[in-house]
């Protein structure tokens, strides 16, 4: 039968499917934690500060595997929930270059509005006042815009599409969901939150963030599998798991 989109059954299923592939997206969390962690301590250890072009080397190659490996833990999000009743081999997880640079295009252009956007807000230094409610209306409409395009990375892993296709299809994905989406976003968003407030006074809860970070994004990633169920008013198989 068909299942319209409901908060409490999009996260239990996310739940679910985090439950059963525990030790494998656990795994793969880790060794990406500890990829990224051992090119920060090159970057700040052994690469030269003078070093402009080692320096920059080193964070390219650091942007490349963090997309590299973002995009590749959806692709196993995808493959765990598509391949419940049969083994998948290693090859299946691995994003295709096409979705690395329409993800790295994504995140550069939201990059260069933010920073336009700063350095335009120093022409309004003389103006503190106007300068803070026009940082204040920038913020909600910034928030805003997250919420509509936050599935953008979803369709450029499950569908491979293009960098500014996927922001359209993730606008078309959230329209008439609006108050729903956001429910889900404040769940993720406090499930990221939580833990990294805790870590300040009690370091040891950082680790927390090797099982929060695949969470949320089961969360994100049954949420628009979910999504385009209702949409396309078909059964929605990810809400009858066990």
């Amino acid at each position: 039968m068909y299942h319209p989109f409901s908060v409490a059954e999009t996260t239990r299923a996310a739940w679910v499917i985090f439950k059963k592939n525990f030790v494998t997206i656990i795994v793969y969390s880790f060794i990406s934690f500890l990829l990224l962690s051992v090119l920060g301590v090159v970057t700040e250890y052994i690469i030269s500060a003078d070093s402009f072009a080692g320096a920059m080397a080193v964070s390219f190659i650091m942007i490349f595997v963090q997309a590299y490996t973002t995009l590749g833990l959806y692709k196993l999000i995808f493959t765990v929930i598509d391949s419940e009743y049969y083994e998948f081999e290693f090859n299946q997880v691995l994003p295709a270059f096409k979705s690395i640079v329409s993800y790295l295009i994504v995140v550069f252009f939201i990059a260069f509005i933010v920073t336009t956007f700063h350095f335009a807000m120093e022409w309004f230094n003389a103006y503190p006042n106007l300068q803070t409610l026009l940082e204040d209306i920038a913020a909600g409409f910034a928030l805003y815009i997250a919420l509509r395009i936050m599935f953008f990375i979803t369709f450029v892993v499950d569908d491979q599409s293009g960098a500014f296709e996927s922001l359209k299809q993730s606008i078309d994905l959230t329209r008439g969901y609006f108050f729903k989406v956001l429910t889900m976003l404040i769940i993720i968003l406090v499930l990221i939150a939580l833990p990294a407030t805790l870590s300040r006074y009690y370091p040891v809860i950082s680790i927390a963030i090797i099982f929060t970070y695949p969470f949320v994004n089961i969360i994100l990633a049954v949420t628009y599998r979910k999504l385009v169920y209702s949409h396309q008013d078909i059964d929605d198989d990810i809400a009858e798991t066990n």
